[in-house]
């Protein structure tokens, strides 16, 4: 049992590595942005790529966690049991994307992007059926244990549309269509890498009776799936219908500043699920997943007001006449601290997750995630108009709060875990007191730049130093 988990371990690793290489390698992209789009522009961008996000979840509709049951039930990857889901996925996305393409002009000018951009539409159907083609392989790979191959992959992807990115913006000044033909690029190399993979599904049989059953199978995950992908990016094009592309723009590039704790998170999350799954039996767990809970807490935390203390000096520090974002998108800068605390949130549902894995009792995920979409729709809803970016911003926190919330209050039913609340509340005040100094540093030396990053610095140190006198690192 113990091999089987260190394998586990070691291959979350690898994926975990995978994943915040992507989201690195992504974040790059946002300064090139900033200086090669418009801020209309970015918006119409974050927004399409927000539609593509959910159009993923329903092109694929289950089907490659219906291949990774069934393909683990028959212990077999290849076979049926994989060329039924490849061909069903290749032939309806070919489907969807024909319709897409057809009505192009009045999608687009349904999305709020104007009929001037139906070309962009065109490029997202073509990268959807690419990206749709290979979910399926990419599981494949999963369930053969071919860790390394998935990731050289990804990564060969990730690398490509960087590629085209910058000689399509940068060279050929191609404006929001480029970062879609790049896409398109990207996806189209990404299936010819998988292509030994995906040649042999076509080499296989379909059956209608396994597709049924995989389609049955498949089938809830395309409601959850498209509630967690609310939480996540249905903001993007509410701010673009209710704020306008410009603000959308703005807001875009300033939350992806909140990559710090998104990788901290996502990091986090790799790291804690073989961690959980591994000493859940043994003596004593419970105390160690609280203690894990305050250390995450207190690491998230530092991070959080570290960044949000200098997120302003660190974008205005001038790189060869460059900065990390373009001035143009400075405006948002106001939105990171809230997206950080966010992600912050966010990291104790990962942590809170331990509970119904577990104990089994996962029935709570859905309508949790359901709560956390309606919450993050109706605040963007309630708060985008009086208060613009910011107040999109604070809806996703109210969004990642709820959850963590309502995951801790189930969780304590089916897996109660002893958390250290003592530990926990001085963590909070102690962040308090050095966000207060913080507010009081900036009001007083706002016209001295030097003497403000010394108070920055000073207010900083008060977190620790506030802990160390609560007796927080008192045994």
């Amino acid at each position: 049992m113990f091999k089987d988990i260190k394998i586990l371990g070691k291959e979350t690793g690898v994926y975990g590595l995978s994943t915040v290489l992507a989201r690195f390698l992504n974040f790059l992209l946002v300064p090139f942005y900033t200086y090669c789009l418009a801020p209309a522009e970015y918006g119409v961008v974050s927004a399409l790529f927000s539609y593509v996000a959910f159009f993923n979840i329903v092109y694929l509709y289950g089907m490659d966690q219906a291949y990774l049951r069934f393909a683990a039930q028959k212990g077999e990857t290849a076979g049926e049991a994989f060329s039924t889901p490849v061909r069903a996925v290749a032939v309806s996305s070919a489907v969807i994307s024909a319709v897409l393409w057809l009505g192009s002009g009045t999608i687009a000018a349904l999305c709020g992007i104007g009929r001037e951009n139906s070309g962009l539409v065109s490029c997202c159907a073509a990268m959807l059926a690419l990206d749709a083609v290979c979910a399926v392989p990419f599981a494949r790979l999963r369930l053969e244990h071919k860790a390394w191959r998935f990731v050289g992959v990804r990564t060969a992807g990730i690398i490509v549309n960087v590629a085209a990115n910058i000689i399509l913006l940068a060279h050929f000044r191609a404006g929001a269509k480029g970062v879609f033909i790049a896409g398109v690029i990207a996806s189209a190399a990404t299936l010819l890498f998988l292509l030994p993979e995906i040649k042999s599904a076509f080499s296989g049989g379909f059956s209608r009776e396994l597709f049924k059953q995989m389609k049955k199978f498949g089938w809830p995950f395309l409601p959850s799936g498209l509630a967690a992908m609310v939480v996540q990016v249905a903001d993007r094009p509410i701010v673009l219908f209710m704020a306008g592309a410009a603000a959308a723009g703005v807001y875009q590039a300033n939350y992806r500043l909140g990559i710090f704790m998104m990788l901290v998170a996502g990091m986090f999350d790799q790291a804690w699920r073989p961690f959980f799954l591994e000493r859940a039996k043994n003596p004593g767990a419970q105390e160690v997943f609280a203690r894990v809970l305050t250390y995450f807490a207190l690491a998230g935390t530092f991070i959080t007001l570290a960044v949000s203390f200098f997120i302003k000096d660190i974008v205005a520090f001038s790189f060869f006449g460059y900065h990390l974002i373009h001035p143009a998108y400075w405006g948002g800068l106001n939105i990171v601290p809230v997206i950080l605390a966010s992600y912050l949130f966010y990291g104790f549902y990962i942590n809170f997750m331990a509970a119904p894995v577990i104990s089994g009792v996962t029935k709570p995920l859905v309508w949790i995630t359901a709560a956390g979409a309606a919450v993050n729709v109706a605040a963007n809803l309630v708060l985008i108009k009086p208060y613009g970016i910011t107040g999109a911003a604070f809806a996703t926190l109210a969004s990642y709060l709820a959850m963590a919330f309502l995951l801790f209050a189930a969780a304590k039913k089916s897996y109660p875990v002893p958390y250290e609340y003592g530990k926990l509340a001085r963590i909070l005040f102690s962040a308090c007191a050095a966000w207060v100094c913080c507010v009081l540093s900036n009001a007083v030396f706002y016209a001295e730049p030097s003497a403000l990053l010394l108070a920055k610095a000073v207010s900083l140190a008060i977190f620790p130093a506030a802990l160390a006198a609560s007796g927080f690192f008192r045994r």
